[in-house]
């Protein structure tokens, strides 16, 4: 399975969020040093982008092998009994990344279906939370290549 094996569009959109961060926070400070106030939608925007660069960013980690992992357990187990072991932590990462996605996606809808407004900037609150079950499941997929090349043998873990 080819499908964007190096974690491309999550590190370009990791990327994009961090530099809109930093030029809204950029842009509050000058604005701040110049007029006393601050701008009125940066807290908002900030708090979303921060959210994405977070689930961009452990995408990129899972494809990576670069999430901690206890593997003092895992290094001392014999082959045969290392698999099951990679099934099994493989497992439960779904399970808790397939709960985000469903009550991510329920919640995004019925925002959509509320017309919910966000608090600082009367913007539709579904604009925001759609990133949630999208990203989680790019992380899904990250998680499953990263199980299929540690069962392979292809991504060995560091001691």
């Amino acid at each position: 399975m080819k499908f964007f094996p190096d974690a491309r569009p999550e590190r370009w959109l990791g990327s994009l969020a961090l530099a809109i961060i930093s030029l809204i926070s950029l842009g509050n400070v000058m604005t701040r040093y110049v007029t006393g106030g601050s701008l009125a939608f940066t807290e908002e925007f900030s708090v979303f982008l921060l959210v994405v660069l977070t689930f961009t960013g452990a995408s990129v980690a899972l494809r990576r092998n670069g999430h901690i992992r206890i593997g003092l357990l895992e290094r001392a187990l014999p082959t045969r009994l290392r698999k099951p072991l990679i099934l099994f932590q493989g497992l439960c990462g779904a399970i808790v990344l397939g709960l985000i996605v469903w009550f991510g996606a329920k919640l995004t809808w019925e925002e959509y279906q509320w017309e919910s407004l966000s608090p600082g900037l009367g913007l539709p609150q579904w604009w925001y939370l759609l990133w949630l079950p999208l990203l989680a499941a790019a992380m899904l997929v990250r998680l499953a290549q990263q199980i299929r090349d540690r069962l392979s043998g292809r991504l060995e873990d560091e001691p």
